[in-house]
């Protein structure tokens, strides 16, 4: 099995090597507006947003940033197929601009750009930001009653193009069954909380020309492209960033293709994959692991279990996790442009179950 990588340094409001209906899959987190440490790549695209900065027009600023997303989120739903998901990590913003501070609702904008594309929008979920403040009141202090509450939270916006994706060969039906989840990893990814997840380290190196990204947890994107799509499905990040969704695309087999305007955030990428194959073969045997675990806690328990995975030889709650099957990453290959990479993979063993 291989999978093919490939990232494009330019803007991704111009999506034009995608083709239409190509995409399974979209994870991604935009540049949030309203926070200033993007406010220049705003300005940049729109020179109004720097005037309605300076003016302390915070309404205007807000609604012209949004604009500059709206393109993005136009050929996003060009490029995905029928029943693709959109996955859009956000959170919003409060800011003071002048005398006047306010919160900018970022969450609700893109809900309101998508659905008016065309997008269904489907319950999000919440997750703490971990690397947020753990101040709980801001303003005023102890004194009522001009504090206001911190943000520890950011959306995952799901949104889905048309109705629900269908598998109608044989092929791609085996293929699902060998896509699918534990029954408990089912039951935890699809509460609309997660509170489990370890926030990024947002700090940058001295060589990158900004001192922060936006970088979410590698977790949260492999969590989603094993929720929302299969094997050698095509996942694209249209602000690719550090280049994280293309990483945990590795990891689950499935496709990539990523677009990021500063090449300097994806400056030795190819060093940064191969350094990450013993992550991504330990991240698929915590998985295995975990779910030894929790089969040998539901059989102390005295909970029968019905079913076995064929392959691994470990009972599994339901019949459709009886064919699930893992691919682990073995090596990472450049092919002719340096921007794209080629994955092998190999099928790991189970190991004996007891």
């Amino acid at each position: 099995m291989k999978t093919s990588h490939k990232q494009y340094i330019c803007n991704a409001a111009k999506m034009n090597q995608l083709a239409d209906q190509s995409v399974s899959l979209v994870v991604t987190s935009p540049p949030y507006p309203m926070i200033d440490m993007w406010d220049e790549l705003f300005s940049r695209q729109d020179r109004k947003i720097e005037k309605a900065l300076k003016t302390t027009d915070g309404t205007l600023a807000f609604e012209l940033m949004h604009q500059v997303l709206d393109r993005v989120w136009k050929e996003v739903f060009r490029v995905l197929s029928p029943g693709g998901f959109a996955c859009i990590n956000i959170g919003d913003a409060t800011r003071t601009l002048g005398d006047d501070f306010a919160l900018y609702p970022n969450h609700a904008r893109i809900l309101n750009a998508a659905q008016a594309l065309g997008f269904t929008a489907l319950p999000c979920i919440l997750w703490r930001k971990q690397t947020n403040a753990p101040n709980k009141f801001m303003g005023s202090g102890m004194l009522p009653a001009g504090a206001y509450v911190t943000l520890e939270h950011e959306y995952i916006l799901i949104l889905r193009k048309g109705g629900k994706r269908e598998f109608t060969s044989p092929a791609t039906k085996e293929n699902r069954r060998q896509s699918a989840l534990f029954w408990e990893e089912r039951n935890q990814w699809f509460s609309d909380i997660w509170t489990d997840l370890k926030g990024t380290r947002q700090a940058m190196e001295k060589q990158n020309n900004r001192n922060r990204s936006g970088a979410f947890p590698f977790e949260l994107a492999y969590r989603l492209i094993n929720m929302y799509s299969v094997k050698g499905d095509l996942v694209l990040d249209p602000f690719l960033g550090t280049g994280t969704t293309t990483l945990a695309a590795m990891a689950a087999g499935r496709n990539c293709a990523g677009y990021e305007i500063d090449p300097s955030l994806l400056e030795n990428f190819y060093d940064k994959c191969n350094d990450s194959l013993g992550h991504f073969s330990s991240v698929i045997q915590h998985r295995i692991e975990a779910h030894k675990d929790f089969i040998r806690g539901r059989l102390e328990a005295g909970k029968p279990i019905k079913h076995e995975n064929t392959h691994y030889g470990f009972p599994v709650v339901t019949r459709q996790e009886t064919e699930l099957i893992f691919s682990i990453p073995v090596s990472v290959e450049q092919q002719g442009d340096e921007n794209i990479m080629v994955v092998n993979y190999d099928i790991p063993s189970g190991g004996a179950w007891s």
